[in-house]
């Protein structure tokens, strides 16, 4: 289907937003009152922009405060409307969106309403408009969409139908019982149809719709049942996204559209439009790189947790260090030594690598260009919205490439006890894109996101969502951090698991490694909110470890120091326990900020 965006849902000025949305592959822009009047292009020149880059204007928005008013009041409001649309002509838009009045001198008489909207329409006919009413969640006396159709149902104007908006919708209730009206609107007096999504919050609606708003798939609204139900009712007018946001409209406005579309791409999918390929949800973790100015350091860490380096890149300076299934890659490639080390790339096991690489494509994946020497492996990488590099690999796959046949043997074997691997990889993203790289997640990868938890940090709040395919296999917490300038904000860790923990915290310390201090204090809560066997308690303090438990189990895990903006975590999980330790982490943030540790070279 056709797609568009609101010009305010992007930040910059009109020429900027129109170059984002048609750069990102959108048919078409609903042009925002204000970035019209804010610009100093006339009508005639943005229309002509429009058209060298491929947009239609399908949308001007919006006119208010036009129906069920005293007649003294609805002249003027003709008056304005006759402007309006005469300027619509020259900007070469059709339809029109009239949102329902929240006037204090509207009055509450439908049929009053539904007199003046046809009157509206007949002078929008005039002009060859059409008027999509729109009924706001906050609207005085229409406030649903259904109460709107009745409206308009009654008016009967060729010229008048009704605009449906996700979020006015969903944010009333939604249920399957609410959308039900929907099917009573025939599908060509749907005129106009947005979209948004927003987490479920607790507030009033009108600040909830202006801060909040943000693309399907992003938030907790149904807007793929929605969809489907507004489908059957006929409608076969864009898709039109219409978000409200303050982080939106603070970020740049390229990688906001191309997260706009990748949005529309995976509802359609979910609605059951046509579709990119199919996902191929990754099966585990081949590998996590490292990218180093220098490579002793995360050495000292890694012999220390028992890992061996076991391999060398035939033509590039990276190293692969195992222990067990848990694979380390070290490259002390170019680094900007600023950032010290970090964590550059995650290899993915899937199923269909050139499947997976086709779909992360199709969502706009940004493909990475990959220098090889003859004989490389090759395998495909995609960028995730903060620049880490994505590989689809088919390790030990016969018939397939192998990465690992890009090296050589030091002769160095990995150790297999306390069965090592990788629990789950730690990305600390930029904080305008957490919402962007859940959805990338979710839709070009295949994971399933998890409720999103809030952490209390020493200097602010920190923002937290795993990732995870639906058995485990595959776990990714995506956070966001505390303060853009703090450099515990910006760290990234590999949990490796083990089946336990106390030995393979003792082991890294007999080895040379240093694990994370905490605080007394925090044992002697222990203590008050569980019994332990004795000994246990003074065990965990003794090597830092900490403890969590719920219904399925039990956690219990421990920190080693931070090289650069990278730590590692020893975890063990004990009957099915699924968490993270959240209720831990204000206690090892803290820590951390006390150890000073994210300053390590």
């Amino acid at each position: 289907m056709r797609t568009s965006i609101a010009t305010v849902s992007l930040s910059g000025s009109l020429t900027e937003k129109l170059t984002a949305a048609s750069r990102a592959g959108f048919d078409g822009v609903e042009i925002f009152e204000n970035d019209l009047l804010a610009s100093p292009l006339t009508p005639e020149e943005v229309r002509a922009r429009c058209a060298d880059l491929g947009l239609t204007v399908y949308l001007y928005q919006p006119l208010r405060d036009v129906e069920a008013l005293p007649e003294a009041e609805f002249v003027p409001a003709l008056r304005r409307a006759r402007h309006k649309f005469e300027l619509m002509g020259r900007l070469g838009a059709d339809t029109v969106l009239v949102c329902s009045s929240v006037s204090p001198h509207a009055l509450d008489d439908d049929a009053l309403a539904a007199d003046q909207l046809s009157r509206l329409a007949d002078l929008a006919r005039g002009h060859g408009i059409r008027v999509a009413y729109e009924a706001l969640a906050w609207g005085r006396h229409i406030s649903t969409y259904d109460h709107a159709w009745r409206v308009v149902e009654s008016a009967g104007h060729p010229a008048l139908g009704v605009c449906l908006d996700s979020f006015h919708i969903l944010s009333r209730g939604g249920t399957p019982e609410d959308l039900e009206g929907i099917s009573a609107i025939p599908g060509e007096k749907i005129f106009f149809l947005q979209l948004a999504d927003a987490p479920l919050l607790a507030m009033d609606v009108l600040q909830w719709s202006r801060h909040y708003r943000c693309f399907p798939g992003q938030g907790g609204f149904d807007v793929a049942g929605l969809l489907r139900r507004v489908l059957a009712a006929g409608y076969t007018g864009p898709l039109s996204l219409e978000v409200f946001n303050d982080v939106f409209r603070q970020s740049e406005a390229g990688p906001t559209a191309v997260d706009a579309r990748r949005s529309l791409l995976t509802l359609q999918e979910e609605a059951g439009l046509p579709a990119p390929p199919a996902p191929a949800p990754p099966t585990g973790i081949a590998f996590a790189e490292l990218l180093t100015p220098d490579a002793a350091p995360v050495s000292a860490v890694l012999g220390a947790l028992g890992f061996a380096r076991t391999a060398r890149h035939r033509g590039k300076p990276v190293d692969l260090w195992e222990r067990g299934t848990a694979r380390i890659l070290v490259n002390t490639g170019p680094a900007e030594r600023r950032d010290g080390t970090r964590l550059a790339a995650v290899g993915l096991e899937s199923p269909d690598p050139a499947g997976a690489a086709r779909r992360a494509e199709a969502l706009l994946a940004p493909v990475l260009p990959r220098r090889r020497a003859p004989g490389d492996a090759p395998l495909e990488a995609v960028a995730a919205p903060d620049g880490t590099e994505v590989f689809f690999c088919a390790t030990g796959r016969p018939g397939l490439p192998d990465w690992r046949a890009d090296f050589e043997d030091t002769g160095e074997e990995a150790e297999t006890g306390g069965a090592p691997r990788i629990d789950h990889l730690s990305l600390t993203q930029p904080w305008h894109q957490f919402d962007e790289a859940a959805l990338f997640h979710r839709g070009v990868l295949g994971l399933s996101p998890q409720e999103s938890v809030d952490v209390a940090d020493p200097y602010g709040l920190l923002r937290s969502r795993a990732v995870t395919t639906d058995d485990g296999a595959v776990r990714i917490v995506l956070t966001v951090g505390a303060a853009p300038t703090d450099d515990t904000a910006h760290a990234q860790h590999i949990a490796l698991a083990t089946d336990d923990v106390v030995a393979a915290a003792r082991a890294h310390r007999a080895a040379g490694g240093t694990l994370l201090a905490i605080p007394a204090n925090y044992y002697d809560d222990l203590a008050a909110r569980y019994e332990f066997p004795e000994g246990e308690l003074e065990t965990y303090r003794e090597l830092g470890i900490l403890y969590d438990r719920d219904a399925q189990g039990e956690f219990r895990h421990c920190y080693t120091h931070t090289v650069g903006r990278v730590f590692f975590e020893l975890v063990q999980r004990d009957g099915g326990h699924r968490g993270y330790g959240a209720a831990n982490a204000p206690v090892r943030l803290a820590a951390q900020h006390a150890a000073r540790g994210f300053t390590g070279g």
